[in-house]
C-alpha cells in the first residue's frame, strides 16, 4: 500500500505536490469512492484508481533479464523470414512483462545478452560514447601470428572495398584498440576478445582483416556481467548486477579498456 499521491506522480499524471492538490479537490476516486485525505492510501496493482474519470495505470515494473543466447537465434523481437527469435526462449515471463534486447548477437553468435523494459538504461549502456566492454570467447581458422594479433590490438580499419549491410556500403571505419589473448592452443585456436564497441560483426570483420575466419563466438561478459547460464536459460539480474550497470552509465564506474599486450 502506497499513498494515493505518490502512485498518481509515479504514474506519470502529475507531480506529487500537484496529486496532492487533485486529491483536495475531490478529483480521485478509489473503486468508485472519492477520496479527499493526503494520508489515504491504494494498492497500485490491484487498487481501481481514476483520476478526473480517466484510469491510471501502475508504472511498468523494471526488469532485467540476462539471456544466454544460443545459435541459431536472430535478436529481434519478430523476423519477417520466419526464424526463431530470442524473444522465443523467454519463457516462465508474466505476459504483460515486455523486454527488449540491449545490442545484438548475430545469427550464428551464442552468449550473454542483456533483456530489459529500462528504456533510459539501456539507451545510456548502447551509447557508443560509453565503453561498455564486451568479452567474447572467438575461435578462428587456422594460426595468426603475433604481428596479425599485434594489428587487432591497435585497431583495424574495417568496411569499405564493397563491404556492405543490407544491401548499403559500408565506409570504411577503425576499430577501437581490443584486448587480446590466446586462451587455446590448436591448429584452429581460441582467443579471449575484448571490445569497447560493438559495430555490426565487428570480430569477424577483424579477423577477416589479417587473412583469418572466424568460426564461433561466444560472448562471456557484458560490462560487469559474466555469463554464468547455460544457453537457452534466462535468469533476473541481482539487485548488485543492476546497481553496477546503473553505476557505469552514471560514470562511477571504470569502463575502458586498455589495449595492451596480453
Amino acid at each position: 500500500m502506497e499513498r494515493l499521491q505518490k502512485i498518481i506522480a509515479n504514474a506519470g499524471i502529475t507531480s506529487r505536490r500537484k496529486a496532492e492538490q487533485l486529491i483536495l479537490a475531490g478529483r480521485v476516486a478509489v473503486n468508485g469512492t472519492v477520496v479527499t485525505e493526503l494520508g489515504a492510501k491504494a494498492d497500485a496493482e490491484k487498487d481501481h484508481i481514476r483520476v478526473d474519470g480517466r484510469v491510471i495505470s501502475p508504472p511498468e515494473q523494471k526488469a532485467y533479464l540476462m539471456l544466454h543466447k544460443p545459435r541459431g537465434y536472430v535478436t529481434t523481437l519478430s523476423d519477417p523470414e520466419g526464424r526463431p527469435t530470442v524473444m522465443d526462449l523467454l519463457k516462465g515471463l508474466p505476459a504483460k512483462l515486455r523486454v527488449y534486447p540491449v545490442g545484438r548477437l548475430d545469427w550464428a553468435s551464442e552468449g550473454l545478452l542483456l533483456l530489459t523494459n529500462d528504456g533510459d538504461l539501456a539507451h545510456k549502456l548502447t551509447r557508443a560514447a560509453l565503453h561498455v566492454p564486451k568479452t567474447y570467447l572467438v575461435k578462428v581458422s587456422g594460426k595468426p601470428t603475433e604481428a596479425e594479433i599485434a594489428k587487432l590490438r591497435a585497431g583495424v580499419t574495417i568496411g569499405g572495398k564493397g563491404d556492405k549491410l543490407h544491401g548499403a556500403p559500408i565506409a570504411p571505419v577503425k576499430t577501437a584498440p581490443a584486448r587480446i589473448r590466446q586462451v587455446r592452443e590448436a591448429a584452429n585456436p581460441w582467443y579471449e576478445v575484448t571490445l569497447i564497441e560493438g559495430r555490426n560483426r565487428q570480430i569477424r570483420r577483424m579477423f577477416e582483416q589479417v587473412g583469418h575466419h572466424v568460426e564461433k563466438i561466444k560472448r562471456i561478459r557484458y560490462g560487469p556481467l559474466e555469463l554464468d547460464i547455460e544457453a537457452g536459460e534466462h535468469r533476473r539480474l541481482t539487485r548488485t548486477e543492476v546497481a553496477k550497470l546503473q553505476q557505469i552509465v552514471k560514470g562511477r564506474a571504470t569502463s575502458e579498456v586498455p589495449a595492451g599486450a596480453c
